[in-house]
């Protein structure tokens, strides 16, 4: 299960970026800023 918890953040993290549909590159860099933060925290637990 350990393993798993930084694939389901990504997918969140990837559903929520499709979801929320970014019109400019500065929301896709935040998008990807706010991916990477949320898969670090997951690795880290």
């Amino acid at each position: 299960m350990q393993k798993m918890k930084p694939l389901i953040a990504l997918c969140s993290a990837l559903a929520l970026l499709l979801a929320g549909g970014c019109a400019t590159m500065e929301g896709i860099g935040k998008d990807l800023e706010k991916a990477g933060e949320e898969i670090q925290e997951a690795s880290e637990s």
